[in-house]
């Protein structure tokens, strides 16, 4: 092909040669023969370009012209043939013959997904080709196990017609099982080489070496891949300065030094999204087996987390046994406790353990420690505190012992200030803990991380809502210190940031036995469960404080489990399990003589019975409720049974009789700024109002709570109120402003998980038509 290409190139050139000649431009004519002829060299297309040129010239300028230019063509072929054989008896001056290094390894058979990061390597040589800048150097970094080697050769074997003059390539072995990293010297000699140097000619001098494959670069371009680096100081000696060269270097950490000293990009891999890893899977395995077996595939491509070094081990030993079934495998892995073994090919390169422990080797000690550690964090992700608080260490510690693991690529930022580990290296994190760490250290790490989670959420929850009555709790462990929340919302903010941590914090709690943490933590997250519509974590708190308060054994704990787990219950709209827990709760404060718990069961118990349609009920609930709380001397809780008296009142159409309750409530709840009571006790006065055909009233009562509601982050009740808005719209010939609110309606209850009632709103809009 390149021979048809020079022969095409020098025919067409020569036409234009017939025109430069008839101007008299002889010799610019010939320096563009010769140069055309340098383009050639390297490829054994001599022969061709001397027909190609003879033939062109003869037809287009006839013959002397043709002497000419054959006398030119064969002193600069004579030239160039000298410099490729090294013979220099025509008097020419002598230049090496030039060795082309091919030093890449096969592209990888399967490769998926990495377009982004494929398309950011040939933008960058793009952008230097047309800039014509310095040596173009792209440090591709990355968890081992990730595709570093993998993006870097697919994409040079890509791109081989943008480097004629060849490809070096080397294992730095940076993190390697055995032995130390390659040094510079050892690397440089590899490369010089490649290039054609005689090894028994070398100079002496690592300075002058480095020098000397400069220089044979300087002019030339040429790929340059630095695999498996372990920092910068081993890469730096290796970088060409010539512009025509592009590097690669892949690195487990990452190399800030190149992009500060030279320019460089980053390129950081994350694992493969679920259809790039099915699409790689697919490659090894063929579609046609995963999709027999779309269970086990999906299960399969859930454990490997998007690693291709886990896909690519999933598929070795599928391969190696082929009669057993996907679904074997996914029962052999689900075992977290010995996941992690399972990742093993029987060949160091395929054994996810071995891989793994290259990188952590080469941590230092209190880094090792912070790794360990945080394999036993509770949750998904530990913000900058928690892990100082995991680790017993002060903030500025830690943050340097995150940085490095971050630097080597062992945990990352997806958000800012959070930093998450792969499933597969937390379960590697967790196996050094458990090897290396004491069960003192572990045991105090946890109870301190905890402890950490249990008191900031109740700070939380007493900014949330600081006229409910309290639940005390012991000091926090030695050397935890939570975090200083200001106002509610930054409780909310902090709440919602750690809201997954603060759910597994409590399942670990529970395995260690510790069941005062257990149900306090559940009791901590209550008012931002209720308001944000968190209804099935709601649930599955007090499901788990529950078990726990039981085993504490206090009436008091298990009066308030059974409550509040009611409470979570009913406004999932389980009405029998909500009205059996809180019977229970009853029951037991009535048993122990508590008045203000036998209170609480009342107020539940009252929505309880209104949720069953049992008014009667409900009403007799709220009176009793409203009893006990003036004798107490509860006057929020009074406030909010006085609301609760007159919305069933009005319920029955006593709307007098419940506007006035509901009026002296609301004075009750502003003189005390109880603003959950305020908004709630507006809602009832909207309804009355509307039920009594005042509905400017209602609308101003509705916007007002609307108002408040949503100034509480009270997600649950702003969808009801929006609710009602819109019925109140309608009944006012206002179909525009009913579809507004009702649409917000529906959202907010679809998003939290209130498909009945999103269906029975939707149903109200569609009839608008």
């Amino acid at each position: 092909m390149w021979s048809r290409l020079a022969v095409l190139t020098v025919a067409a050139g020569a036409f234009w040669l017939a025109y430069v000649l008839a101007k008299a431009w002889l010799d610019d004519a010939l320096t563009w023969i010769d140069g055309h002829l340098q383009f050639a060299m390297g490829r054994d297309v001599t022969e061709a370009i001397r027909q190609a040129g003879a033939v062109s010239v003869a037809a287009s300028i006839g013959g002397w012209l043709l002497l000419q230019g054959l006398r030119q063509i064969k002193a600069a072929e004579a030239r160039y043939a000298s410099a490729r054989t090294g013979n220099t008896s025509s008097g020419v001056n002598s230049v090496q013959r030039r060795t082309i290094p091919r030093q890449l390894p096969p592209a990888p058979r399967q490769f998926a997904g990495r377009s982004a990061e494929l398309a950011m390597l040939t933008d960058a040589l793009d952008h230097a080709t047309r800039a014509g800048t310095t040596v173009v150097i792209s440090a591709i970094g990355g968890a081992g196990g990730i595709g570093k080697t993998s993006l870097s050769v697919s994409w040079a074997r890509q791109h081989l017609d943008r480097f004629p003059d060849g490809q070096l390539m080397v294992d730095l072995r940076g993190f390697a099982p055995t032995g130390e990293p390659m040094s510079v010297a050892e690397a440089v000699r590899g490369f010089l080489y490649a290039l054609g140097e005689d090894p028994t000619k070398l100079p002496a001098d690592l300075d002058t070496q480095i020098g000397l494959y400069r220089s044979l670069v300087e002019d030339r371009r040429i790929l340059i891949v630095l695999d498996n680096a372990r920092d910068t100081a081993q890469v730096a000696p290796l970088l060409p300065g010539g512009p025509g060269c592009t590097v690669l270097i892949t690195s487990r950490r990452r190399l800030a030094g190149l992009v500060t000293q030279h320019g460089a990009q980053l390129v950081n891999l994350a694992p493969l999204s679920e259809p790039e890893a099915r699409q790689l899977l697919a490659g090894h395995l063929g579609d046609r087996r995963l999709t027999a077996e779309p269970e086990a595939t999906a299960a399969l491509l859930a454990m490997c987390g998007g690693l291709p070094l886990a896909l690519s081990i999933v598929a070795a030993r599928v391969i190696a046994q082929p009669a057993l079934p996907l679904s074997g495998l996914a029962d052999e892995l689900a075992d977290q406790r010995t996941r992690l073994g399972g990742f093993d090919a029987g060949e160091i390169p395929l054994n996810l353990e071995c891989v793994f422990s290259w990188s952590h080797q080469a941590l230092t000690g209190s880094a090792a420690r912070m790794f360990g550690l945080l394999g036993l964090s509770p949750g998904p992700d530990i913000s900058l505190p928690a892990a100082a608080e995991l680790a017993g260490l002060p903030t500025t510690q830690a943050r340097l012992l995150l940085h490095e693991l971050e630097t080597a690529h062992l945990v990352v930022q997806q958000v800012a200030g959070r930093h998450r580990m792969h499933d597969l290296l937390r379960l590697y994190a967790t196996k050094q803990a458990h090897e290396h760490l004491s069960d003192s250290d572990r045991e105090e790490a946890a109870r301190r991380v905890i402890d950490f989670y249990r008191h900031t959420a109740h700070r939380a929850e007493r900014l949330l809502d600081p006229h409910r009555h309290p639940v005390e709790i012991d000091a926090p462990a030695s050397g935890c210190h939570p975090l200083p929340l200001a106002d509610p919302a930054e409780a909310v903010a902090w709440l919602e940031a750690e809201h997954a941590n603060l759910m597994a914090a409590q399942q670990l709690a529970a395995e260690l036995g510790m069941h005062d943490h257990v149900w306090q933590l559940a009791w901590c997250l209550d008012t931002f469960h209720y308001r944000r519509g968190h209804l099935r974590e709601w649930r599955t708190v007090w499901r788990t404080g529950l078990e726990s308060a039981l085993r504490v054994g206090d009436p008091a704990v298990i009066s308030l489990a059974h409550r509040l787990l009611g409470d979570a219950n009913l406004n999932l709209d389980d009405h029998e399990e909500a009205l059996a827990q809180l019977t229970r709760s009853l029951q037991v404060a009535e048993k122990a003589g508590d008045l203000s718990a036998q209170a609480h069961a009342h107020r539940i118990l009252t929505w309880a019975n209104g949720r069953a349609g049992r008014d009667r009920a409900a009403h007799g609930h709220a009176t009793e409720a409203l009893r006990l709380y003036k004798e107490l001397g509860l006057r929020v809780r009074e406030a909010a049974m006085l609301n609760a008296v007159g919305w069933f009142e009005a319920r029955a159409g006593d709307y007098d009789q419940a506007r006035a309750r509901c009026e002296a409530a609301l004075a009750l709840c502003r003189q005390h700024d109880y603003r959950v009571g305020e908004a709630n006790t507006l809602a009832s006065l909207g309804y009355i109002a509307q039920h009594t055909g005042r509905l400017d009233d209602a609308l101003t009562h509705y916007h007002r709570a609307l108002a408040l509601f949503r100034g509480l982050n009270s997600v649950y009740y702003q969808a009801n109120t929006l609710d009602r808005l819109g019925q109140v719209h309608v009944a006012a010939g206002r179909a525009g402003q009913a579809r507004e609110v009702w649409s917000q309606a529906i959202q907010l209850y679809r998003g939290k998980g209130r498909p009945v009632d999103a269906d029975r709103v939707q149903q109200e809009l569609d009839a608008l038509g």
